[in-house]
């Protein structure tokens, strides 16, 4: 099945091993200088918000419950670590992630994007996302996020049935979800995404059709659609238990994913990668970097980072990762110098969960990696097992691929 993708870390990106720990660098050490930024295309940026003024019962994101001081200090600290990373390289894209960082009133997005701009070349036609929940999106604060400098909006829906809803601990009603579109629209949102869940507790393929009904009525620009993973310890699973609550079997959710598939593309929607489709020229910039070899930057607590053949990320704790910007110290907790055949194994780990593939010369040609000769054996038995597909160019996935997509990417593991 498809994995559920979380941010701060990156869809479908393998944790970072425990390397050097980087208990007493410099701040400005964090982030690679200007010149090494050549390499690539423009970076993404990606800032985490960790605050909720909820938490949801099957949440395992980094985050913690809404406080004002906290947030004060927290974007203080924010801003110095952007700060830091001056002559950073142009950005065309910027992600603010959670948490819900909705939370933020407009003029500290707008703070946020000017200490970008300061630090980085942010590009005039940057796609600008900001993460937010309908309970927190009214009208006169998504007209302020769009002043600010916001271009696209990710709404939290998760599903469109009240009862959903109240079993996932959600704070908003699909009334209050569709109010909340909508008035993204009339604030000027012309590039708006909508998350939804499924393999829901009590979830049948019936209620699942309705949600994405509604989803096709209000017709986003974008939509990812996740499978729920139950972390081990998620009170859901206790709530799950009380109310003698299940998930449908393997079978019936693989039968939700792909109906999903084929009512978004008879509405106009591209399926590009696992979890998400896209109306022609809307898919997310950011999120491809990801999936396409790109270069990106995190920025607060538990943030990754992935730049010419580094990976590092940012302590995890709030008050810690604060505690060591005031200092003046780095709050990277580990980073990784890959090799080129680590290199080249995420390109196709990652690259696989895009619909087109991976064009496996130009791995190969960037790499210096014969493909086939390294994973050949492998990859010939999903290829003869019908889960990917070999056109000589490229390797991509199958329909029945990306339902065990996971199993396929444990040759690379």
């Amino acid at each position: 099945m498809a994995p559920l993708a979380a941010q701060p870390v990156p869809p479908g990106v393998r944790a970072v091993s425990a390397g050097r720990t980087s208990g007493a660098e410099p701040l400005a050490s964090a982030i690679i200088s200007e010149s090494a930024a050549a390499s690539g295309g423009p970076l993404g940026i990606y800032l985490h918000i960790p605050f909720c003024e909820a938490i949801c019962n099957y949440c395992n994101f980094n985050r913690g419950l809404f406080r004002t001081d906290t947030k004060r200090r927290y974007l203080i600290a924010l801003a110095r670590e952007i700060e830091s990373a001056r002559a950073g390289g142009p950005v065309d894209s910027v992600f603010f992630g959670g948490g819900t960082p909705s939370v933020l009133d407009p003029g500290d997005v707008r703070a946020l994007i000017a200490r970008c701009g300061s630090s980085f070349t942010l590009d005039p036609g940057a796609e600008v996302t900001l993460e937010a929940n309908p309970e927190t999106a009214s009208r006169e604060r998504l007209e302020g996020y769009r002043s600010a400098g916001v271009t696209r909006l990710s709404l939290g829906v998760q599903s469109f049935r009240d009862a959903e809803l109240r079993r996932l601990g959600r704070a908003h009603t699909a009334a209050r979800a569709i109010e909340a579109f909508e008035s993204a629209r009339s604030a000027g949102f012309d590039d708006i995404s909508i998350d939804l869940m499924t393999w829901l507790p009590e979830q049948t393929v019936e209620h699942w059709a309705e949600t994405l009904d509604v989803l096709i009525g209000l017709d986003p620009e974008h939509a990812s659609l996740y499978l729920l993973e139950l972390y081990p310890n998620a009170p859901l699973r206790e709530d799950m238990a009380r109310g003698g609550w299940a998930q449908a079997p393997d079978d019936v959710a693989a039968e939700m994913y792909l109906a999903a598939l084929d009512r978004l593309e008879t509405a106009g929607y591209a399926h590009y990668e696992i979890s998400n489709v896209a109306k022609p020229g809307r898919r997310c910039r950011h999120n491809l970097k990801y999936w396409s070899d790109g270069a990106w930057v995190g920025f607060g607590c538990g943030a990754h980072s992935t730049r010419d053949g580094r990976r590092w990320r940012n302590v995890s704790e709030t008050e810690s990762y604060m505690a060591r910007v005031a200092d003046g110290v780095s709050p990277v907790a580990h980073e990784q110098v890959l090799s080129v055949d680590e290199r080249a194994t995420d390109t196709l780990f990652l690259g696989l969960r895009l619909t087109e593939g991976v064009d496996v010369p130009a791995v190969e040609r960037r790499y210096g990696v014969n493909v086939w000769e390294r994973w050949g054996g492998e990859l010939t038995r999903c290829v003869e097992a019908g889960l990917l597909e070999d056109d000589s160019e490229r390797l991509r996935l199958t329909r029945k691929g990306r339902l065990l997509a996971s199993e396929v990417m444990q040759v690379f593991v």
